[in-house]
């Protein structure tokens, strides 16, 4: 039996890789989201989070900004 394969853009939900290659945001970075906001848009299935695309997407559009961390080295 073959796999089907699902384009990200029309899944339902997401896996933290799969989210990070379609919003463009790194993987540490997603798992920060989801750590500071629980149950806001993922789904526990097991030990695997995956995340509500269409959730996340207005997350997104309604941050104004995503927190970044610069290192300055001396």
């Amino acid at each position: 039996m073959e796999k089907i394969m699902v384009p990200i853009s029309e899944k339902y939900t997401l896996t933290v890789n799969e989210a990070a290659e379609y919003f463009n945001i790194g993987t540490k970075r997603i798992r920060r989201i989801l750590a500071e906001n629980p149950d806001k848009f993922t789904i526990a299935c097991g030990n695997k989070l995956l995340i509500i695309r269409h959730k996340f997407e207005t997350f997104i559009d309604e941050t104004t900004a995503i927190e970044l961390v610069f290192i300055c080295r001396k």
